[in-house]
């Protein structure tokens, strides 16, 4: 197959160099369908052996060892050497899914790829090799997955309205549900829409007399005689295109506006808002805050669109809300009795000082009490507990006199551990309560 390929190439090159069209042609939309055989043989006897072993002992999959189909193409030029293809292609195999027993059955395999084309020459020559790459995806009796085709391929044009594509890609499968393969097709793709046009460049204008700068204005109404210019600022040139001739312009590198002379609007702060629509133009801000800075009405150093507790000072790594730990309160003291949502006593009395600092300190601030747990036991086993230990919570909080519409519980289960469930020490802190404050 490796030698097929480089054979091929080279013949381009040498058919290209006798036959290149005229001109450079960027590939209108065109669409297509090709004919295509799958390989999974292959790349299956390579990972139980090895390539080199594949290629010694000629164990490449034969033509009756593939697997065929037919597909619908679309292509589209990006530039002169890129271009944009989809394929959307059926066969009908037993498809070799990973820790599935095989029952013989054939179903629809259908793949989908978008491929961008690298080619070697551009389209001005009859033949051109290309390499290509891209993403794909695939659906097979229920099983989705995605795969990453890569491969090479050449392209024969005819007249600048259709295509034969021959390639050879191998698609790496990136999901359990697929398997890598060799893909390779043939087909043919027509031009779509209306043909290229023809760009007719008019011809130069006819020379006037007493022009001395030839920009069209007879010398006689130029502003700038020895200058060429524009006709609507009477012959002189504007190098800024601001529409104020570089004579009266103070500003000619840089587009401005008549009233700055030419200047641009100033920025003082240099905010990207200009001084006449900037509240602080002193100081650097944003234009949705009409140039001033984005308030932080706490001065806690998080802005008020991003700080949980905007009227109540808080660290940064705490969303801009106050840490209850930080006055004496410890969250992983809450403890419960094994298997169920009861408190232990010491935990009563952690609760106790959380009371009084949402009572005392900051009586206006919201807790979210999330539930956690270890992984002993069924998941949904352990969500349930999660859910009634965090409620266990609350309950203690309103009955120490918080207002119930303060709290709001959650419960995780096992899903979000913080230390390793393998040990009874990461366990235990695994088995917890977090306290998250909002306003």
């Amino acid at each position: 197959m490796k030698k097929i390929i480089f054979s091929l190439i080279m013949v381009c090159g040498l058919i290209n160099g006798a036959f290149s069209q005229k001109k450079d042609y960027l590939k209108r939309p065109a669409i297509g369908i090709n004919f295509f055989g799958n390989d999974f043989q292959t790349p299956a006897r390579i990972k139980a052996t090895s390539l080199s072993d594949v290629l010694n002992d000629n164990q490449w999959a034969t033509l009756g060892e593939h697997e065929f189909g037919f597909g619908l193409n679309y292509m589209k030029g990006l530039t002169n050497k890129l271009d944009f293809s989809t394929t959307l292609g059926v066969s009908f195999v037993d498809y070799p899914v990973e820790d599935r027993l095989s029952d013989g059955k054939d179903g629809a395999l259908f793949e989908w790829d978008a491929m961008v084309h690298a080619k070697m020459l551009t389209d001005k020559y009859w033949v051109v090799p290309y390499l290509s790459a891209g993403v794909g995806a695939s659906q097979w009796r229920g099983y989705f997955g995605a795969i990453v085709p890569v491969g090479v391929g050449i392209q024969v044009s005819f007249f600048d309205e259709a295509f034969l594509l021959i390639n050879s890609q191998y698609r790496l499968g990136v999901t359990s549900s697929t398997t890598d393969h060799f893909y390779h097709s043939i087909g043919f793709a027509g031009n779509i829409g209306k043909p290229r046009e023809v760009k007719v460049i008019p011809p130069p204008p006819m020379p006037v007399v007493s022009d001395r700068d030839s920009d069209g204005i007879v010398d006689s109404l130029d502003a700038c005689p020895d200058v060429a210019g524009l006709a609507a600022l009477a012959g002189c040139p504007d190098k800024d295109a601001d529409g104020i001739a570089d004579k009266d312009d103070k500003c000619p590198d840089v587009p401005g506006i008549a009233t700055y002379q030419g200047c641009p609007i100033p920025d003082t702060d240099n905010d990207g808002v200009n001084d006449e629509e900037d509240k602080c133009k002193d100081v650097p801000g944003v234009a949705r805050f009409q140039g001033c800075p984005v308030p932080d009405r706490d001065n806690d150093g998080v802005n008020d669109e991003e700080d949980r507790c905007p009227d109540i000072a808080g660290p940064v790594e705490n969303g801009g809300c106050p840490m209850l730990e930080t006055s004496k309160f410890n969250a992983s003291a809450i403890q419960f009795i094994t298997g169920s949502a009861a408190l232990t006593a010491a935990s009563k009395k952690e609760l106790d000082k959380a009371a009084r600092i949402l009572n005392e300190q900051y009586p206006t601030i919201k807790v979210e009490i999330a539930g956690h747990t270890d992984n002993t036991g069924k998941p949904e086993s352990n969500k349930t507990l999660s859910e009634k230990r965090a409620g266990s919570v609350k309950a203690y909080l309103v009955k120490k006199g918080v207002a119930e519409d303060r709290l709001t519980t959650v419960g995780f289960g096992q899903e979000q551990p913080i230390a390793d469930n393998a040990n009874s020490a990461g366990k235990a802190k695994n088995r917890r309560v977090e306290f998250k404050v909002s306003q």
